[in-house]
């Protein structure tokens, strides 16, 4: 959809002016993998008019393979207004103008699976699931069970604004998150949308997906990764589902730089990332330790291995410190020691096999200059660095790299710094990232990353 954003800051009654850009979760994101090097395909539906042309032209215009949207001749394109406040603030202002707009009638009938079915990585977010019923058809298509089918990501996204009833979407939500194979949300949206604001009790309620990334803001991003040996079949009931513009990545060879795909999504880049782990037990280039944990209990965030928690799982203290844990829960970081297991959550089934290793991954420092679009940013750098096989440290870092990418533009969108650029920042120890500062021009040749 088209996003139109404030010239200034205040209420949508008081802006006198707005500018136009682009808007949509799925195709934030292909837009940023594209960018990163990736290749990169967008499935949606726009309509027949100026805003039509005008996104399809843009998306198109970072090296997305745009030739599978479909261009409505009844249906309008979506358009929106937001606020320049942040989205969890209280002044924060948004007004959606997308009841029967052409991407609400994508489903099953006019979205066929063959047209996401070539990727590596098949990405969706839940706010195509509030478009419509036939959305949200789609998502629980695409999402099914199926041999050979993409690595399904699914970010959840919850915007109370886009449901009818926010408690019926967000149990929508939580049934499609757990038909996924990698789900991102933030706590913000998990306490709205679920009552749920600590990472162990979110695992807890989705033990289903092998990867799950719980975003923290300022705090950074907390990981849970069980073995590729102990992925469950997503659940038989699975209630409401739903799709959105797909993005979805291609592995068939190394990208040379954006360019269209022959299948929908993005492919791998030039090559191995820098700063990838040898493997469980062995500390990364970043100096952050990942080994199994002794027992089902581990440190708080208050120091080095020390003040054990009494539940399973890990805190989220300073450093990128990473240990498997014996359940699928991890302490709340407090010391309070949280304990969380798979079998409280609602209608969720043990998980056997390995437990899961948890990693946690602090912010750097951004000076901000608009708080939108760090979260399709984030998703993008952590998929680039699944694409390019990177350790979870690395994976977390360059999603918190590519988030400050956006946090430090007027828009929803930004460039991504250089690969060798953004590597060299994400194999950084410990102490230098946690005083990493970033500010406006980081990503450029005259980058701005300072230390106190």
């Amino acid at each position: 959809m088209v996003t139109f954003l404030p010239t200034r800051p205040g209420r949508l009654a008081d802006v006198p002016s707005f500018e136009r850009a682009i808007g949509g979760a799925e195709s934030n994101v292909a837009c940023a993998l594209a960018a990163a090097g990736h290749r990169a395909k967008w499935v949606g539906r726009v309509g027949r008019d100026g805003f039509g042309t005008h996104l399809t032209e843009a998306i198109g215009g970072w090296g997305v393979d745009v030739s599978a949207v479909v261009r409505d001749p009844e249906r309008p394109t979506g358009v929106y207004f937001r606020t320049a406040t942040d989205r969890a603030a209280e002044a924060h202002e948004v007004v959606y103008y997308r009841a029967g707009s052409a991407a609400s009638a994508m489903g099953p009938a006019t979205v066929p699976y063959e047209l996401v079915a070539g990727g590596r990585i098949l990405h969706l977010t839940g706010i195509t699931a509030a478009l419509s019923a036939s959305c949200l058809a789609l998502l629980h298509e695409l999402t099914a069970p199926r041999a050979g089918r993409p690595l399904v990501s699914f970010d959840v996204n919850f915007r109370p604004g886009l449901w009818a009833d926010p408690a019926a979407g967000g149990r929508v939500l939580m049934d499609l998150a757990r038909r996924a194979d990698l789900v991102f949300v933030g706590a913000d949206e998990a306490a709205a949308a679920w009552g749920l604001d600590d990472p162990g009790a979110i695992r807890a309620a989705l033990p289903e997906p092998a990867v799950l990334v719980v975003k923290r803001g300022a705090e950074g991003a907390t990981l849970y990764e069980r073995g590729p040996t102990d992925r469950p079949a997503a659940p038989a009931t699975a209630g409401a589902t739903a799709s959105g513009g797909a993005g979805a990545a291609d592995g068939s060879g190394p990208a040379q730089g954006p360019r269209a795909a022959d299948g929908p999504g993005v492919a791998d880049g030039s090559g191995p990332g820098t700063g990838a782990a040898e493997g469980p037990g062995v500390a990364d280039g970043a100096g952050s330790r990942t080994r199994p944990a002794d027992g089902p209990r581990v440190a708080d965030g208050s120091g080095p291995g020390t003040g054990a928690a009494e539940g399973p799982g890990v805190a989220d203290g300073g450093g990128s410190r990473t240990r498997a844990a014996d359940g699928p829960g991890v302490a709340d970081g407090s010391g309070a020691g949280l304990r969380t297991r798979a079998a409280d959550g609602p209608g969720s089934r043990p998980r056997t096999g390995a437990p899961d290793t948890v990693t946690h991954v602090p912010a750097p420092r951004v000076d901000v200059v608009a708080p939108v679009g760090a979260g399709d940013a984030f998703a993008a750098g952590f998929l680039s660095g699944t694409l390019r096989g990177l350790d979870a440290t690395g994976r977390l870092r360059h999603g918190h790299l590519m988030a400050a990418a956006a946090l430090t533009v007027p828009g929803d969108l930004a460039a991504p710094a250089r690969r060798a650029h953004a590597d060299r920042l994400a194999a950084a120890d410990d102490s230098a990232w946690e005083t990493l500062h970033l500010g406006p021009g980081w990503t450029g040749e005259d980058q701005e990353v300072r230390t106190p």
